[in-house]
């Protein structure tokens, strides 16, 4: 068991152990100024389409519980029940 352990150690470790600039995603090797490439600039747009996408989103998510609490508030202060019309008659009593 604990030579089983240390295997998985060792595996899990060399990855990090290891890293190397050919191991950099597009998006990682873009912070190098004399990196060039289109697949990262498309990497680039994708992400910061989706953040944008992900903000419109919680936007929307806060601005539809700001409309329920200030609804709830609003019919708060309407709390009184109306008060019947003294002046109207029934029409079975005509």
């Amino acid at each position: 068991m604990k030579r089983l352990r240390k295997i998985l150690f060792v595996a899990a470790m060399l990855p990090v152990l290891a890293s190397s600039p050919l191991y950099a995603c597009p998006a990682c090797g873009s912070a190098n100024p004399n990196f060039k490439s289109s697949l990262a600039d498309g990497m680039n747009a994708g992400i910061l389409t989706l953040l944008g996408i992900l903000a419109t989103v919680l936007a929307c998510f806060v601005v539809f519980f700001v409309h329920v609490m200030r609804g709830d508030e609003s019919q708060a202060d309407n709390s009184t029940p109306p008060t019947p019309n003294p002046t109207s008659q029934n029409p079975s009593d005509v």
